[in-house]
């Protein structure tokens, strides 16, 4: 394997990393290192076949991940953008790569044919906030051929009444005209995805610091249609009014999240699993990346969880992964996941600049 970096070659490890036998997976399934060295590895996206373009929040850079000889193992990896303003979401349609900064989004196009040299990206919007407190953004392209892209709170708790963009997700077309909030009263979402059935869109929401280990949960929500309010900076977790901001306001008047998790297990991820792969089991699960907390006394998440969804409504929210959290520290952090076309699932991890092929065998 070789990793190719701003141009420059540089082998890669082709030892195991025995961190692995620290994970735990239900049985049948197996975890193994589909890409090592990919500095801070967040949301990724495909592109052409054999092709995982990935951001990053931290490094500035976005990536092309490549397998070319379909063994599922990377052989490449390229900076195709350096030096960009958090570069977290990624998202490609129609042969361009849209990368989502904290304050603009911008387009590659025909990115497969220039991955060596991109050249200049054409701007789609520059428009959105440019604070870096939860800036940095999850992008995705939905049913309806509008790309979703969130803007979370400038804070861990404030009300921005005057621009009804903070603490929402935003719809556009992909050429970043018609601008508009779909969904509001939401701290920070970092991952979100449609049902396969129904075309409707779930979304996790990471839950306001320093209110105590226990609370508020997390919130994994229902969003069928555009104009629901999901209670922040007013309610938390559908029945948590906020000391500061909750005077006269009554839970009632918000959408209550559909599943509550854990408090500051810091969900971000999502995907719902439609592959033939795992048991049949997992078809339309929902898996739930769980970054891990920062400020909890005792530390929380850094797993994978699964959630089950029928008509809307969930139910066996419950661990599918651990392991990354160790008696002292964690030693890696669960961000993004994405389906492979074999129905295996790839998972990005920031900490340890890895990104794993979680697969299964009967």
């Amino acid at each position: 394997m070789v990793v190719l970096t701003g141009g420059v070659c540089m082998p890669a490890s082709g030892k195991r990393d025995p961190r692995l036998d620290l994970l735990r997976l239900p049985e049948g399934f197996k975890i193994e290192v589909f890409a090592a060295g990919v500095k801070n590895a967040r949301q990724m996206c495909h592109g052409a076949p054999g092709t995982i373009f990935v951001g990053t929040r931290n490094e500035g850079n976005v990536y092309a991940v490549q397998d070319n000889d379909g063994d599922f193992i990377a052989d490449t990896v390229i900076t195709i953008a350096k030096g960009l303003h958090m570069p977290n979401g990624v998202a490609f349609r129609q042969g361009s790569l849209y990368v989502a900064e904290v304050e603009r989004i911008l387009r590659w196009d025909g990115i497969m044919d220039k991955l060596q040299d991109p050249g200049k990206p054409v701007l789609v919007q520059d428009s959105l906030p440019n604070e870096e407190h939860h800036g940095w953004k999850y992008i995705a392209f939905g049913p309806d051929d509008k790309l979703y892209v969130p803007v979370g709170a400038p804070c861990n708790i404030c009300d921005h009444p005057e621009d009804p963009r903070y603490a929402s997700i935003l719809r556009m077309n992909p050429d970043g005209s018609n601008m508009e909030v779909y969904a509001s009263g939401i701290r920070n979402s970092v991952g979100f995805g449609w049902h396969p059935q129904t075309n409707e869109l779930w979304f996790t929401d990471n839950g306001r610091d320093w209110l105590g280990d226990d609370a508020p949960n997390d919130e994994l929500n229902y969003a069928p249609k555009a104009g629901m309010h999901f209670g922040y900076p007013y309610c938390h977790a559908g029945k948590l009014l906020d000391p500061k901001f909750g005077e006269n306001k009554d839970c009632k008047d918000y959408i209550a999240p559909a599943q509550n998790l854990g408090a500051h297990v810091a969900a971000l991820g999502l995907l719902f699993y439609t592959g033939d792969m795992f048991p049949e089991e997992y078809r339309q699960k929902v898996f739930i990346s769980e970054h891990g907390s920062w400020n909890s006394s005792t530390p929380v998440g850094y797993r994978v969880s699964t959630v089950d969804i029928a008509d809307g409504k969930c139910s066996n929210y419950r661990k599918f992964a651990d392991g990354w959290l160790g008696a002292k520290a964690a030693w890696g952090r669960p961000v993004a996941m994405l389906q492979m076309q074999d129905g295996s699932v790839l998972l990005s991890d920031d900490h340890a600049d890895m990104i794993y092929r979680i697969t299964y065998k009967r």
